[in-house]
Parts: C-alpha cells; structure tokens; sequence
C-alpha cells in the first residue's frame, strides 16, 4: 500500500475497525473509506455490490463483525453465524469481482477446536470439535477463512487473514451480559468498587487460561502485514496449502483468575473475589503459536497490566466518571 491508496475498512466503528482506522492514519493514510452503519448495510448484497462500484476500494480490512462473549454466543447464535457469514460473503465476493489488490480478513482464535494441543498453531484448524459455547461464531469465521483461500486458489486473488486472540482496549463493549471477559470484569469491579459492594461473583472456576492482545497492538499487526510486499507474504500466506492465515497475540496467557485480580487490583476494588464454579468455563485454554507472526517481523508492544489500565481510564472516561 501507498499512502494515497484507498483503503476500505468494514466495521470502522467496532472496536477492531476503529483501531485500524486510527493506525492507519498515524501511518499517514488519508485516503480512508469508513463508512457509517447508517451508509452501508454489509448484510445487504446489493447495498454492498453498490459500494464497490461506487469507491472501487484498493485494499480492504474485514474487521465488521458481530461479536460477544460465552452469554451472547449462547443466546444468540442464529444471528452470530447468519449476519457474520452474510458480512463475509458480500465483502469477499465483491472484493474479488472489483480486483481489490490484497484484503485482510480478521478471524478469531475461536477457530481453534476446544481441545486443540497448546500453543495453538495454524495447522490445527478443522482438527477436532469447536467449543460448543460459540460454535456457530467459530464455524462463521472458519468460512471466511475458507473463502479467502478459495479464492486465492480459483483467482489468484491476495486475500489474507489473522486470527486475533482476545481483543480488548478503548472503544471495546461494556454490556452487563454480552461482552467478553475483559471488560466484563472492568465493568462489574468498577461498579462493585462505587456501589462499596463486598464481593465480586466471576463466572467459572478460574482456571481456564486466556491471552489477550491490546487492540492497538492487533491494528499494528495487521498494517505490518498489509504493508509488506508480495514477495514476503506469498511463500507464507499466499502458498496453498500453506494456510492463508497467521496468529495474532502474544504468546502468553493468565488464568481467569489471575486476570481477575488484575483488573480488580487496577479498579481499586477492595472487596471479596468469589468463582461460581456452576457457571461454564469454555475452552480451558486458548493460548496461539505466534511464530509465524514473529518470523514475519512482527511483535507485540502494550503489556497487559499497561493495556488494561489504559482501558479502564478510557472507560471512565466514557462514562463521565
């Protein structure tokens, strides 16, 4: 990419898409299509078809996505495979049939089975059972993986993808119920700590094990990627059936509970911490192989107890506190 190319970013307003969309201007890109989810419905196919004739985008970042922890993907998993396999299918397709020149595809470790061997590399997907929590989610994401790889196959088209491990960071999703842990935690200790509540219930025991990336860290990762030359990324990337896509974090991970106790020693709660073991845990690890990623000139910067503390001061501040 130049700095002049002009670059499609879908789902510029969620918490992956924003963190592009900021990466990519202090990298000095000003040619930015971020359209409102007022402006483009990415589940309609005709609404999609349209904004590609209209822009003709050189390059594309995937990020749009529905998106939740255990209890979303529990309650709503009809909607988590339909909007995000319908997200996927238009902006791939069109991708393709305008000639965009390389289009990254944001996935997520979810695609790993439940008990994949650890770390979890590349080579591991389709190699056993999905956590059934947020199986509909996982298999959605499996198919974007699977289309970037067809089509690079049948058209030899440059479609890459990274699977994040768990993203937090400013602009992330707060909600009581349908966030993931991170800010699920930032949330309930926070309340707990102006309420002079006594304890804090997390759900699970507290043993299973999570690596989580700073967003800004994974927006790095993918401008890296987005800006090497082809002759870099096709013997990694671009060689079926070399898989198509690279892991994205940190090579490292914390219990539950350990996590927990972060969050709660950075709120400044100072009450109890209780597990309520009768609530599921989900995959007992998720910690990724990052290899591939290192050997493509790429680490991560923000350590945990820096991004979470940054994260909770951006959460004060969206709520006025």
């Amino acid at each position: 990419m130049d700095k002049r190319s002009k670059i499609f970013v879908a789902g510029s307003n969620g918490l992956v898409g924003s963190a592009l969309a900021r990466r990519l201007q202090v990298g000095g890109y000003e040619n930015l299509l971020l359209p409102e989810i007022n402006e483009l419905d990415l589940t309609c196919q005709q609404a999609v078809a349209d904004f590609f004739c209209q822009e003709n985008p050189e390059y594309v970042f995937l990020a749009a996505a529905k998106v939740g922890g255990i209890h979303a993907n529990n309650t709503y998993p009809a909607e988590f495979i339909q909007i995000n396999s319908t997200i996927q299918n238009n902006v791939i397709h069109q991708a393709w049939k305008h000639e965009v020149k390389r289009l990254l595809f944001l996935g997520s470790s979810c695609i790993y089975p439940q008990l994949a061997p650890q770390p979890m590399k590349e080579e591991h997907l389709l190699t056993g059972l999905l956590e059934p929590t947020n199986e509909p989610y996982a298999i959605a994401k499996i198919t974007g993986i699977k289309m970037c790889e067809a089509y690079n196959r049948q058209y030899g088209t440059k479609f890459i993808a990274v699977m994040p491990t768990n993203l937090y960071g400013p602009g992330d999703n707060f909600h009581p119920e349908n966030s993931h842990v991170l800010p699920a935690l930032i949330r309930r200790f926070h309340e707990a700590k102006v309420q002079k509540a006594s304890e804090v219930v997390v759900w699970g025991s507290g043993t299973p094990r999570r690596e989580l990336l700073y967003v800004d860290d994974m927006a790095s990762g993918c401008l890296h990627l987005m800006e090497l030359s082809d002759e870099k990324i096709a013997p990694e990337l671009l060689s079926y059936p070399k898989p198509c896509f690279v892991n994205l974090g940190t090579g490292e991970d914390v219990t539950i509970r350990e996590l927990a106790e972060t969050v709660k020693s950075i709120v400044g709660f100072e009450g109890a911490l209780v597990f309520d073991s009768t609530k599921p845990d989900g995959t007992p690890r998720k910690m990724q192989d990052v290899s591939r990623m290192h050997d493509l000139g790429w680490r991560h910067s923000i350590s945990l107890v820096q991004g979470i503390a940054t994260t909770y001061a951006w959460y004060l501040e969206s709520i006025g506190s």
